[in-house]
């Protein structure tokens, strides 16, 4: 019967195999750069890479139109009870204006090169004690819509059992504390009038857009560190001869964990009404998109990561609690158990600048990027090895979902990132 170590090394014999091809995959991602929902020759490049072998069985336009899901096995079968399905997910949208400056090219290589490498090391076992399957996500849109989430409504999810992708950053982390977001569109309608003959006939919506802007800036000294309220006015009237009609303002609001984001959105939602009422203008409050969940921790697969990376020679630094990004990964960690750790691409630029854009299409990004789908892939082995691992997993992933029960409320102490 093989060993985990005997497995773990099939999966680094067999990335290790497939480097050329896989960098050419992130590659070609990479030198075409495509918008969220529109990334058709990403699609199409994935979907050819899995379709090369017919071992995989591959639904290309899953769901959404650039959505796609290759499954392999299940492997053993026979009456062990039903297949244990990991899934590995790809990303591969890009940013207006700088391509791959998050290094989605290089999530969808991480994600395709540590389904390759599960399933050389299943391949190699002999007496299976429960049948495994595989199953490669394509998940568009991250940056705009949140993909994941419409793929999570549509039921895409729900035969999963693991999920692992990981993503470029400035360092190597099995987890940083990524925040919950919603976007926010105010819309305040008064009424038009000559500014300097009659302004007293026109009700003055961009002075609401004002005043409501002025009252976040306010609310911001009175909520707590953690939380954050950004945005712009998008529309602030025609011309300054007219006393503005309609404005409209864009906001995002962020809390560590959705259970705190009805409490801050309850505060702002008040400001963009005191301003409606100061001003006598009506305000439509709008929540125009998906809600962004923060990410929930599994200290097992994050210990099994680390092992595993560190015996590749990943170095890992103290986590930062202060990580205030978001993602729809987030949505998928509260209903199947994951990992999402982040890896270094060899360089001191910050996502979403042109150097990092640079830097994610790079030669010396390859080692650490396989490196990092090699570390998911050994942890994936762990936990098909050992079933009480599988079994720790699982009550790691009850454990944190209990903790996001109850929100906070004002005079409660403050919760830290998770």
């Amino acid at each position: 019967m093989e060993t985990p170590q005997q497995m773990k090394a099939a999966v680094q014999r067999c990335i290790a195999g497939h480097k050329d091809e896989l960098h050419a995959l992130s590659r070609d991602i990479w030198s075409r750069p495509e918008l969220g929902g529109s990334e058709t020759r990403a699609h199409d490049t994935l979907v050819g890479f899995f379709s090369r072998d017919e071992a995989w069985t591959v639904q290309a336009h899953y769901v959404l139109p650039t959505a796609f899901r290759a499954s392999w096995g299940p492997e053993g079968g026979g009456d062990e009870g039903p297949a244990l399905n990991v899934g590995f997910l790809c990303e591969y949208d890009a940013l207006p204006g700088i391509g791959h400056a998050c290094g989605h090219n290089l999530i969808a290589e991480v994600g395709a090169a540590a389904a390759l490498g599960l399933k050389a090391a299943l391949e190699m076992r002999t007496e299976p004690r429960f049948p495994v399957k595989i199953t490669v996500l394509g998940t568009p849109a991250e940056e705009v819509i949140g993909g994941k989430i419409d793929l999570i409504l549509a039921g895409a999810f729900a035969d999963f059992d693991l999920v692992f992708m990981a993503h470029p950053a400035q360092q190597d982390a099995s987890f940083l504390p990524c925040i919950t977001v919603d976007e926010v569109l105010v819309k305040y309608y008064g009424k038009a009038a000559h500014a300097s003959a009659y302004p007293w006939e026109g009700v003055n919506a961009l002075d609401a857009a004002v005043l409501a802007y002025n009252n976040l800036s306010a609310l911001r000294q009175q909520i707590r560190p953690e939380w954050r309220l950004h945005g712009i006015i998008k529309r602030g009237g025609e011309q300054p001869n007219i006393i503005p009609a309609y404005t409209e303002l864009e906001f995002y609001l962020r809390t560590p964990q959705v259970k705190d984001l009805c409490v801050l959105k309850a505060k702002a939602e008040a400001c963009f009404r005191a301003a409606a009422v100061a001003t006598g203008c009506r305000v439509e409050i709008i929540y125009p998109g998906h809600c962004y969940y923060n990410i929930l921790p599994n200290a097992t697969l994050a210990k099994l990561y680390e092992n595993n990376g560190k015996a590749l020679g990943i170095q890992f630094q103290e986590q930062s609690a202060n990580f205030s990004g978001s993602t729809d990964f987030g949505n998928v960690s509260f209903i199947v158990p994951g990992i999402h750790p982040f890896f270094y691409i060899s360089t001191e630029a910050f996502n979403h600048t042109e150097e990092y854009a640079e830097a994610a299409g790079a030669e010396k990004a390859q080692l650490f990027t396989l490196r990092t789908a090699t570390a998911l892939a050994m942890t994936a082995v762990d936990v098909v090895c050992c079933p009480d691992l599988l079994r720790q997993v699982r009550e790691d992933f009850r454990l944190a979902k209990l903790k996001q029960e109850k929100p906070l409320k004002d005079g409660d102490t403050a919760l830290t990132a998770p």
